[in-house]
């Protein structure tokens, strides 16, 4: 396989797609890319590259300087990548397959996450997940330390549960409810809920 496949097959990489080839050498898809690059030309043959690095190339300094610029260039093409539907679609099957994990809350009961970024800029924030069963954003089980947020954008995860409407149907009052004997408690100190049951607002 070529420079994508590897990529995308390092270890803490399995949240990437591969993106089609043909998505890259459409220039409208890569769009506002070349100026944010100094290297752009070459860090783009090195993604369309048929060959995969070898490990002289992993020894070389001007090669690993270079990587990091194809990286990141290749990151915000993923991103714009998976909003289209052939994007979704691929990152569809991950989901279905945990892929990207599950939500550590308790209450979640293992929902299956998406992959999102807190920011649209390179080196703002690491990739975090997202559960649509809760709607909260978590950091990843394992350590992503070279996956930046913006290459999955942030709004990845509402175009994909927009598209998918049918992979989950949201459920009211998943949160947990304090009980003492079976009985619910309000009013109390170590209560959110007031008497009616009804969830307390807070200020923040």
């Amino acid at each position: 396989g070529g420079w994508i496949q590897w990529f995308c097959n390092m270890e803490t990489h399995e949240f990437f797609c591969e993106v089609d080839e043909d998505y890259i050498n459409d220039a409208f898809n890569l769009y506002g890319l070349r100026n944010k690059f100094q290297r752009y030309e070459e860090a783009l043959d090195m993604i369309l590259s048929p060959e995969s690095p070898d490990e002289e190339d992993l020894q070389n300094e001007d090669f690993l300087e270079l990587y990091q610029i194809a990286a990141d260039l290749y990151g915000l093409i993923h991103a714009r990548f998976i909003m289209t539907l052939r994007g979704l679609s691929i990152m569809r099957e991950k989901f279905l397959s945990q892929r990207f994990g599950t939500c550590p809350r308790v209450m979640c009961e293992r929902q299956p996450v998406l992959p999102v970024g807190v920011s649209e800029e390179l080196r703002r924030s690491r990739v975090k997940i997202f559960c649509p069963k809760c709607e909260d954003v978590y950091v990843p089980k394992h350590k992503y330390s070279d996956v930046d947020g913006a290459y999955f954008g942030v709004s990845f995860p509402h175009m994909f549960l927009m598209t998918y409407p049918d992979l989950f149907v949201k459920q009211e009052n998943s949160g947990y409810v304090p009980r003492i004997y079976g009985f619910k408690i309000y009013k109390r100190k170590g209560s959110k809920y007031d008497e009616n049951g009804n969830k307390k607002l807070t200020n923040n």
